[in-house]
């Protein structure tokens, strides 16, 4: 995305060198669960923070939405984090957001205000596709919270699922070990995302759930052409959004098109 870090500098973190497990995205990383070192530099400032690692990889954390100088055009990973899995009852807390590029921006909603109108844009933008592990959740978190439909999507998870049928492993985890060689740590999943301010390791949990998408999509995309499920899949992507709307209103548990 264009602008960089923006206007608003926020601290920055270096990630250590050593041994680590492979990343297409970031080259060499340590595992995401391990703690950062003492003295590492850190620079407070208004608004946002930002974890910088020795091979470019950048995370940067903003507060109730994208600044205006932050621009992503094409396709833009995404996900959230929320209090739980309960639409209804459980909030939006965080929607991470990549671009490919090896950087990951973070928007929290510390104090459930969810006006965000540049974030709202940009998942409404029809010419920018949004890239999913498991869609169906994060569109409806999205329109639940933002009041957005977020439109095109395309999901992992469901690629994965029509070609990879060798297998049950289809979370994110399984995805990048097999397709990528990336061993990615889950410990942050279930963590309290209200805070105001996270952990460095929910930090970095948060942005690999962003960092890897593009790639697995040119790795899903190469297996769906193989086995000719190319056009099942956008028709799958395309109902999503419908899915999700089921969700919301109820029949979450219900499979209508069952007799």
């Amino acid at each position: 995305p264009g602008g960089g870090i923006g206007r608003r500098a926020g601290f920055r973190y270096l990630w250590p060198q050593g041994r680590g497990s492979s990343s297409l995205l970031l080259g060499t990383i340590q595992p995401f669960s391990r703690l950062l070192p003492k003295g590492a530099n850190r620079e407070k400032a208004e608004g946002r923070l930002s974890i910088i690692n020795i091979n470019d990889a950048k995370i940067v954390v903003h507060q109730g939405d994208l600044p205006d100088d932050v621009r992503f055009a094409g396709s833009i990973a995404v996900d959230t984090e929320t209090q739980g899995l309960n639409l209804h009852r459980d909030r939006l807390c965080m929607i991470q957001m990549s671009a490919g590029d090896g950087t990951a921006h973070l928007v929290q909603f510390p104090n459930a205000n969810f006006e965000a109108p540049n974030v709202k844009a940009l998942m409404a933008d029809k010419n920018v596709t949004k890239i999913f592990q498991y869609a169906r959740f994060d569109v409806a978190v999205l329109k639940q919270y933002l009041g957005v439909d977020c439109t095109p999507v395309y999901c992992t998870k469901i690629a994965s699922k029509l070609v990879r049928t060798y297998t049950e492993g289809h979370g994110l985890k399984a995805l990048c070990k097999e397709l990528l060689g990336v061993e990615l740590s889950k410990e942050q999943q279930s963590s309290d995302w209200a805070l105001e301010n996270l952990s460095d390791a929910q930090l970095r949990y948060a942005a690999s759930d962003v960092l890897y998408l593009h790639k697995l999509r040119e790795k899903l995309d190469e297996m769906l052409v193989r086995e000719d499920r190319t056009e099942l899949a956008a028709a799958c992507f395309e109902f999503i959004p419908v899915r999700a709307a089921l969700d919301i209103g109820g029949w979450q548990d219900v499979d209508i098109f069952h007799h």
